[in-house]
């Protein structure tokens, strides 16, 4: 049993809101360089008193960086990337949860296993398999001698290649799998007791039926909150979006066009109206956090897990 005493709840009051401080200092000053003007910005040391500059800073930065189109392609790369996390996430764990056959727990630790590397490290074989996706199937029928047969027989040579680069499913695809979501969802459907499986057979219920008439509807509160995280994650994705599209004026993303909003080294330091594009990029998923915070805390705390 925890005693409670006014000295120790004073304590984790302070240490509350000293985290909280250092959670919001930076936000504060962000918000506090973007409504002032240029000479406010730049003088030492810095006002963190808010000025009367924010709308036109705010306008400023949206037609320098031209976030209006960039805006839209993050949210439609970060809504892929999320659904995409969660269809495969869930479906995977039902795989292994439900279906009895003897490499399961290979599976399953093989994805885990996957958490060791970022995309950071396996970058290169993934531009190259973005480069050509079906390279690994060009290489299948190489190696089984599937197209020097077709090649004798017909005449035709077999050459698959399908190029990513430049494209959305390019930006989406190579970030769909998700050994955090599939160790999630395994964790909650191994709670759904063997009786309601059962029930359900007996019901005449095939395996997909009971995954999106059962499983979906109980496993809400746990889509939600890897939505969430899911979600803000893709719309902070920095590296792969830069690697994979050179044609950044049709395909670019918020965070990559930050860069167009860096104050030139012999122009001037404009650090406002960067401020201001910050708090135009970091808006959406704040507002996602936001909205979704109750199923988001209910998916981590669930007593059912």
């Amino acid at each position: 049993m925890i005693e409670r005493s006014p000295i120790f709840d004073a304590i984790s009051y302070g240490v509350m809101i000293l985290g909280l401080m250092l959670v919001l200092l930076p936000f504060w000053i962000t918000f506090v360089a973007g409504s002032q003007s240029i000479q406010e910005v730049t003088q030492v040391p810095i006002n963190l008193w808010p000025s009367s500059h924010l709308l036109e800073n705010l306008q400023a930065a949206w037609d320098r960086a031209d976030l209006g189109p960039k805006m839209l392609n993050s949210f439609l790369v970060a809504s892929g990337v999320t659904i995409g996390k969660i269809v495969l996430a869930s479906l995977s764990a039902f795989a292994i949860v439900f279906f009895n056959f003897r490499a399961r727990m290979v599976c399953f630790w093989l994805i885990f296993m996957t958490l060791m590397l970022p995309l950071e490290v396996r970058i290169v074989p993934t531009y190259a398999i973005a480069a050509n996706a079906l390279q690994p199937v060009q290489a299948i029928l190489d190696v089984t001698g599937i197209s020097w047969l077709l090649q004798t027989l017909s005449g035709v040579q077999v050459s698959l290649e399908w190029n990513l680069l430049n494209s959305y499913p390019g930006m989406i695809l190579p970030l769909v799998a998700t050994a955090t979501g599939t160790f999630l969802y395994r964790q909650f459907f191994m709670t759904i007791p063997d009786e309601l499986v059962e029930a359900s057979k007996m019901d005449g219920s095939g395996p997909l039926r009971f995954f999106w008439e059962v499983l979906i509807p109980l496993s809400r509160t746990n889509m939600l909150a890897l939505a969430t995280i899911m979600f803000v994650s893709s719309w902070n994705q920095y590296l792969w979006p830069l690697l994979i599209t050179t044609d950044r004026a049709t395909y670019g993303t918020v965070v990559m066009q930050l860069k167009a909003l860096i104050p030139d080294p012999t122009g001037l330091p404009d650090w406002n109206v960067t401020m201001a594009g910050a708090l135009i990029i970091m808006l959406p998923p704040l507002l996602v956090v936001a909205l979704m915070q109750r199923w988001f805390v209910r998916g981590l705390i669930s007593k059912d897990k």
